[in-house]
């Protein structure tokens, strides 16, 4: 699976089976807010929301900003990866 950044559109994307799974970002000064991870319940189970908030907290991390996880399922992902990225309790 290929996750894909589109800084333009603030958000990473992955096609799986002909349909797009999508986390949305926006940047504040110092942090990176991540209100939404969505997958189509057709592929869902496979790993591709984990996949996209990896990619997202990579990018985060590369460039020393913090992750707000508006996002309840990025919020529960930090919590099972503990040290991933800094969160940022805002």
């Amino acid at each position: 699976m290929q996750v894909i950044h589109d800084t333009t559109a603030q958000r990473f994307t992955a096609t799986v089976d002909g349909h797009l799974a999508v986390l949305a970002y926006r940047r504040e000064p110092g942090v990176v807010v991540i209100p939404s991870v969505g997958v189509p319940p057709p592929v869902e189970g496979r790993g591709i929301a984990g996949a996209l908030v990896r990619a997202a907290l990579d990018w985060s991390n590369a460039n020393g900003w913090a992750v707000r996880p508006v996002c309840p399922y990025v919020a529960a992902w930090l919590r099972r990866h503990p040290g991933y990225a800094p969160v940022d309790g805002a």
